[in-house]
């Protein structure tokens, strides 16, 4: 349960919106406030708000925080919370302003790297997005290695490096002519691991990599009324390295289309067929909903449901998600005609005093009338393709022909 929804509110999306309806909620309404947009002083500190929002919204480690938490559960860092990075910052990069330099953090000092998010798809039918679901799916994850806590090497003899201090990598300064040139590389010194360690000393269960596979069975849930590209978070999954926060795993919902139901948000949409005589006289009408029971309904008698006209069945949509409600079911009729010659002429002609008169079409006096023949469709004779066709073989005939069939100019 989110126990905080200000940020959300702000952004005008539910607590389930997906990153895709975050990105498209912050796009409209920084750009609304953005101090070069909008002079007005209250727009300056509006457009402050949304980038906060935003900016942990968009982080799924700070939104888990956020969520369960709310905002005074977040350690932010710098002015406003924003971890040192201002709104400018925030609106820069999400408009093509680029990642260089990260705007605001000046270098500072920001904690513990943390690891890649590990993301996945979990595939869900309409009929289990309906009910919930509880799946295991096993995980292959890094860890640190237990034999040796992720050092590497036996407690003590594992020492940092003093040429890269500890980070692996260092900067190489190279003169090309009047040109310096300023490149990142992997320290030679400890092969990029950030730490020296005698060969003798190093762990045999990782060889000195501190990090071993593991394989892990996560349970996921599926709660009722999830909707497509909704996330399930566990947070701090990811893989672990040393000195590095793990990321998270994030699940992310597949919705696959369904042969006969459509869905749009908790609402669901239904065609339905139904016979002549039921659509004028009435009857009883049943179908398998994607809940698995039967929706049964009658139509009275003289309501007449015309082709193409829909109805509505109320609360017997999706489940609204975290909620008892649920959305409605909309029904789209078709009506089924009966076959050719279904009756004998005399019943239809009892037809004629059941039904509406037929229309009358009043040709005015002294118009010319074509007396046509109505003739079902043959898809080659009446085709564009057919027609050209027999142009083409006239033309042919008349190529063939001798000179008594030209036309001679005038």
């Amino acid at each position: 349960m989110v126990k905080d929804t200000k940020f959300y509110d702000l952004l005008g999306v539910a607590p389930g919106a997906s990153d895709n309806e975050l990105k498209k909620a912050y796009r409209k309404s920084a750009l609304k406030y953005h101090p070069d947009k909008n002079p007005l002083p209250e727009a300056a500190e509006k457009f402050k708000e949304l980038s906060r929002a935003y900016e942990v919204l968009s982080d799924d480690q700070k939104r888990e925080i956020y969520d369960s938490y709310g905002e005074e559960g977040l350690n932010g860092g710098g002015p406003g919370g924003m971890g040192g990075m201002g709104a400018d910052d925030i609106f820069s990069q999400f408009f093509g302003g680029g990642f260089g330099g990260m705007g605001g953090m000046g270098g500072a000092s920001r904690g513990p790297a943390r690891g890649k998010d590990i993301k996945h798809q979990i595939s869900c039918t309409l009929e289990e997005l309906f009910k919930g679901r509880l799946t295991k799916l096993a995980l292959n994850k890094t860890v640190l290695c237990k034999t040796c806590d992720g050092r590497g090497g036996k407690e003590g003899k594992v020492k940092q490096c003093s040429t890269c201090h500890g980070v692996g990598m260092k900067f190489v300064t190279r003169q090309m002519g009047p040109m310096i040139q300023r490149y990142q590389t992997q320290c030679d010194a400890c092969q990029g691991t950030g730490d020296i360690c005698d060969p003798k000393d190093r762990c045999t269960s990782c060889n000195g990599k501190k990090t071993a596979a593991e394989r892990k069975i996560l349970q996921v849930h599926i709660d009722p009324g999830m909707k497509d590209g909704q996330r399930i978070v566990f947070s701090g999954e990811g893989d672990q390295e040393p000195g590095v926060t793990p990321g998270d795993v994030v699940f992310v919902v597949d919705e696959k289309p369904h042969a006969k139901f459509q869905r749009k948000d908790a609402d669901l949409y239904y065609e339905c067929e139904v016979d002549l005589l039921t659509a004028l006289a009435g009857g009883d009408i049943a179908f398998k909903h994607v809940s698995g029971d039967y929706v049964k309904f009658s139509i009275l008698p003289g309501e007449v449901i015309s082709p193409g006209v829909s109805r509505v069945i109320e609360k017997q949509g999706m489940p609204i998600y975290r909620s008892s409600d649920r959305g409605n079911l909309f029904i789209k009729f078709n009506v089924k005609f009966p076959e050719a010659h279904f009756a004998s002429e005399e019943k239809l002609k009892q037809l004629e005093s059941i039904l509406p008169p037929r229309t009358k079409y009043q040709i005015p006096k002294g118009s010319e009338v074509d007396e046509c023949d109505l003739v079902h469709v043959d898809p080659y004779k009446h085709s564009n393709s057919g027609r050209r066709d027999a142009y083409d073989s006239d033309d042919e005939e008349g190529a063939g022909a001798g000179p008594g069939v030209q036309c001679a100019s005038q």
